[in-house]
């Protein structure tokens, strides 16, 4: 799938699932969790042992369903390969990394690099990144995306961090091209509870919706 067609499936999806568990069983249970409550979108985070194994399991799964896997908190190059030789459909960092980005451009896989000031997003432009991720988004706040879209008004902005049910519609409305969730839609998995991490899909899907019913109006 060429990178164009794999970004905007990304996007499309509205919703991302930073997913983190303390092994490789528990992080595919709570990735099956999220997907049944509707979230289609999952970051995969390279904190867990195995990440690419785990890639892999889960690209296969769900071949030719709406649901796009990638690869999180990629700190360089190396993981970079192993993540996208895995399967993995985008790459996500918590800063820009130019070897990242060059890795990711070489096999053609969309570069999210975390970013935080403007300089950093022009940065991760010049290096081919189409969307990047405002990280933190609790710390940086709504009004960064703003800012960001006066000197570029065509960029692509996930916020991560901080994105909840209640305040997703702010960020869209601030203009967020999609949005990364965590702890907020994961937590339930803490306590071995994957059905409280499918409600809470279930709610963030729902939410999400509804703001593009709203938007579409």
């Amino acid at each position: 799938m060429k990178r164009a067609e794999l970004l905007n499936k990304m996007i499309d999806t509205g919703v991302i699932a930073v997913i983190r568990a303390e092994t490789p069983t528990k992080e595919v249970k709570v990735a099956d969790a999220v997907i049944a409550g509707g979230v289609t979108g999952l970051e995969l985070t390279y904190s867990v042992p195995h990440a690419d194994t785990v890639i892999g399991e889960l690209v296969d799964k769900y071949a030719g369903s709406a649901v796009v896997v990638g690869a999180g908190t990629v700190l360089d190059a190396t993981s970079a390969r192993l993540a996208i030789i895995a399967g993995a459909q985008f790459i996500v960092s918590p800063t820009f990394d130019k070897d990242v980005a060059l890795m990711c451009n070489l096999y053609q896989v969309p570069y999210v690099p975390g970013t935080y000031t403007i300089t950093e997003a022009q940065t991760a432009l010049k290096f081919g990144s189409e969307v990047v991720k405002l990280f933190p988004g609790a710390m940086a706040g709504t009004m960064a995306i703003k800012e960001y879209h006066g000197p570029f008004p065509y960029l692509n902005v996930m916020p991560s961090g901080g994105v909840n049910v209640q305040n997703m519609e702010d960020w869209f409305a601030a203009g967020a091209a999609v949005v990364g969730a965590g702890g907020g839609l994961t937590a339930p998995a803490a306590d071995d509870d994957f059905a409280g991490v499918t409600r809470n899909a279930k709610e963030y899907m729902d939410e999400y919706n509804r703001i593009k019913s709203v938007q579409l109006v």
